[in-house]
Formats: C-alpha cells, structure tokens, sequence
C-alpha cells in the first residue's frame, strides 16, 4: 500500500476590512500564479480556496485563506515543498500561516510562520518558521 501524507493549513491575515484592495489583490494573483495541478508541482492553484476581488465583509477578525492536498509521501520530498509554500508565502501579505503535514509512519507535524514585523509584506523576507511534531499510535502491527 502506498504512504499517503495530507498536507492542509491556512494563511492568516488581518481582518479583511481593515485591508486594503491592493492587498488582497496581491495575496489572490499570488495564488492564482501557482502551476494548475496538471503540471504536478508541490503547490497548485486547485488546493487553495483563492479569495475573491472584493473584500469580503462577511469575515470578523481574520481573512483566513485555506488548501489542503494528498500527495503520495511527501515528507521524502519535504523540503522541496517547504520552498515551495515559502516562495508563495514571499510574495503575500500575511500575519501567520500553519501547516499541518500527517503521514503514516512519521505522524503529525505542525509547521508555524510567522512574521517579525506585524505582519509580512511581499518581499520583506522577515519570516521565521518553527515545528511540533507529535505522534499517536504504532506502526498497525
């Protein structure tokens, strides 16, 4: 049988009517850059659920932009998609963003970034990440 892994999180930025359009427009062409799932990347546009033009009013605190996705054993190929999602997260606006890895063999991994500023802006290269790595159960035996 194959190792499946689940990779799912969210994006979190600041309430959406505290943005500006410019900025949720920069956080949706971000999203909407990303290859189609045809072309196999580790990140593609069909994971996400890519906001609309508009700000929504409907949020109360937070814009939260989430994806998720199956991939056959990733965590072999983890760093190539850490690179992958901090290439995306680069160009985005963003207060924190997690994502949760669950494989198989290895268990669950939480991966947290977060920005030294308030918040990260495209190009401000200030993200620092950390991990929590917690494991439930055996191996099936």
């Amino acid at each position: 049988m194959d190792q499946e892994s689940i990779v799912y999180g969210c994006i979190k930025d600041a309430r959406a009517d505290l943005l500006a359009s410019d900025r949720v427009s920069a956080n949706r062409n971000a999203m909407l850059s990303l290859p189609r799932a045809d072309d196999w990347p580790f990140l593609c546009q069909e994971m996400f659920a890519i906001p609309h033009r508009q700000i929504n009013q409907g949020n109360y605190q937070t814009e939260v932009m989430h994806f998720g996705a199956s991939y056959k054993a990733v965590e072999y190929e983890w760093e190539q998609w850490v690179a992958s999602f901090e290439s995306l997260l680069a160009k985005m606006y963003w207060v924190s963003a997690t994502v949760h890895l669950e494989t198989e063999l290895s268990g669950t991994h939480t991966f947290t970034w977060e920005s030294n500023a308030n918040f990260h802006a495209p190009g401000s290269g200030d993200m620092q990440v950390s991990c929590e790595w917690s494991h439930e159960g055996g191996l099936g035996f």
